[in-house]
């Protein structure tokens, strides 16, 4: 059932994208009185269709594979390498009759509604949830390193002061910022009272790609009562309860909850016995621990000091907006690694099967349209890319022909419209490749 969730959610949030970004496109078309003559959600490659119908003059449908969607535009070389239309004489109706302007803005159009409703989805999100993050200066003892972390030198009961020169406020927004995790941000920070300067590595995405983020660094918690019991777990086998405050295991004192994983860990596949305080009376529980290091319980965050920011509707707009654009700014900063050798593109780049990762096997509608904007954004970037076939090489096209004074040749256009293909094919099999090998 949780795979046909995760299934649903990213089908959903890709067709409500794609629906968009080809109204975009459709729009802008009919605007400039050019004929619209298909719009489909997924391609209906060899003329396999799942669904259609006529309506003044266009035919809407989805097809079979999932791979995207399109309009086709009357006089246009697109994805259906359909040239027949070009041999004959160019009707006033046509995209190729029209002023080079209003082509570059009927090619600018899916864009520019990937990039409203990333900005729309942010500031209504914004509005309506507020932001959520941790007192990074309240934090009484530091943090704790994860394997990213350790590797570039920070220790348990660190405390993280500034990062790049600018107080570290936020201990999501700025420790766990992109600016620290795609690597060459300067950490200063307070170890047994003295100052100290940590250099982030260029290549330290490669190992977040890898280990995920809460891999670099944790909040240093106390070893806090117990706030929620997986179901099925071994802590619910162990007769763990909710409120129970865990001091020992095996005999050792835990005062920090770093400390208890480093035990847990030591005692992979072994019985263990843990001390734990109820109500007032000491408890003794055994168990075993599992392959994955953990018993299954969440610790109560009521010791986290935990900051609620609220904005009114005028007031979420700016933030929501910069949200959007930040998605963009860390694709052109991934990218640019990517290619500096910095960061490995298997590491870095995702398909279909990591996008539906991140939706997960439960429905949660705040992390659903947090990934809707966010994936809205990626699409505005990545199709304004100057590849053949997306639209930003249509845009390049129509941009060299304004600069020259005439348009470039059909035959030009056909030759690039199928490198282009390739290229793309080529991405989405290295992409899907990438996933399963990741999975």
């Amino acid at each position: 059932m949780g795979t046909l969730i995760m299934i649903g959610q990213v089908v959903l949030g890709l067709s409500i994208l794609i629906i968009l970004h080809e109204l975009g496109h459709f729009l802008a078309a009919r605007a400039f009185g050019i004929k619209v003559e298909k719009f489909y959600l997924f391609f209906d490659a060899w003329g396999v269709k799942l669904f259609k119908f006529n309506f003044k003059g266009c035919e809407y449908g989805i097809g079979w594979l999932p791979l995207g969607g399109y309009v086709k535009i009357a006089g246009m070389i697109d994805e259906s390498m359909d040239t027949e239309q070009l041999k004959q004489e160019p009707q006033p109706w046509e995209f190729r009759s029209k002023p080079a302007w209003q082509r570059l803005i009927v090619m600018l159009g899916g864009i520019i509604v990937n990039v409203i409703v990333g900005i729309f989805v942010f500031w209504m999100l914004t509005f309506k949830y507020g932001e959520t993050d941790i007192d990074n200066s309240k934090l009484e003892y530091g943090v704790v390193p994860g394997i990213i972390g350790k590797n570039i030198g920070i220790q348990a009961g660190d405390k993280i002061l500034e990062v790049n020169g600018k107080p570290a406020v936020k201990f999501l927004g700025d420790v766990l910022s992109s600016d620290v995790l795609m690597g060459d941000a300067v950490l200063t920070i307070e170890r047994a009272g003295i100052k100290e300067t940590l250099t982030v590595p260029s290549t330290i995405f490669n190992e977040v790609a890898e280990h995920k983020r809460n891999e670099f660094v944790q909040p240093r918690r106390k070893m806090a009562s117990v706030g929620e019991i997986q179901k099925g777990s071994e802590a619910e086998r162990m007769n763990l309860q909710v409120g129970d405050s865990i001091v020992a295991v095996n005999g050792k004192n835990t005062l920090f909850f770093d400390e208890f994983t480093d035990v847990m860990k030591s005692r992979v596949g072994k019985d263990i016995e843990v001390s734990v305080v109820r109500n007032g009376e000491a408890v003794a529980l055994s168990g075993n621990v599992d392959s994955t290091a953990t018993l299954g319980f969440v610790l109560s965050t009521l010791d986290l000091p935990v900051i609620k920011y609220e904005y009114g509707l005028v007031e979420s707009l700016p933030i929501g907006t910069l949200k959007a654009f930040s998605v963009i700014t860390d694709n052109i900063k991934g990218f640019s690694k990517i290619f500096k050798g910095d960061v490995q593109a298997d590491k870095a780049l995702s398909g279909p099967v990591g996008i539906a990762k991140l939706f997960g096997t439960e429905v949660d509608w705040l992390k659903f349209w947090s990934l809707v904007g966010m994936l809205s954004m990626a699409l505005a970037f990545m199709n304004l890319l100057p590849i053949p076939a997306l639209d930003g090489g249509h845009v390049v096209f129509l941009l060299i022909e304004m600069i020259q004074g005439k348009p470039l040749s059909d035959n030009f256009l056909e030759k690039a419209q199928m490198v282009g293909f390739f290229i793309l094919i080529a991405l989405i099999l290295f992409t899907f490749a990438n996933d399963i090998i990741k999975w």
